[in-house]
């Protein structure tokens, strides 16, 4: 998804996860228990459990992934990439999801992953794109 914003803006909304309920109406609560770098670990409410995450990869303004288990028989993969594109960002998303509950409920499980996904894209969105022109008119003040 293109986003009208510089990859600073969408990295500092996407890292500041303690307050990811503030502009995700997906999450209901999110609670980093340190920095955002490798290791760290972080849980969070998202549909019906709560989700213990840790961090895997981080690069500044370029990419977080995170794995995470939730119910205690999903275990899920979250990629998210950032690129600069002529002024705004390309933001691409992945996230895959392994577990019993996921090949009895195959087709429901899916549904849910991309309906979780795409919401997540336009909540980011228009987060992003309010700060951005937020700033730009504070700039032109």
């Amino acid at each position: 998804m293109e986003i009208k914003a510089s990859p600073e803006v969408i990295w500092k909304i996407m890292t500041d996860i303690n307050n990811w309920p503030n502009w995700n109406p997906e999450v209901n609560k999110a609670s980093l228990n340190g920095e955002v770098k490798e290791g760290e670990t972080f849980q969070w409410k998202a549909g019906p459990g709560m989700i213990k995450s840790t961090i895997r990869s981080v690069e500044n303004e370029r990419l977080i992934a995170w794995t995470g288990k939730t119910l205690g028989i999903i275990d899920a993969i979250h990629v998210w990439k950032l690129k600069p594109l002529n002024g705004k960002t390309l933001v691409w998303t992945e996230e895959s999801w392994e577990g019993i509950a996921t090949r009895i409920f195959r087709g429901t499980m899916r549904t849910m992953l991309e309906k979780a996904i795409h919401s997540g894209l336009l909540s980011l969105k228009a987060e992003a794109e309010s700060r951005s022109k937020q700033i730009s008119n504070l700039n032109q003040k």
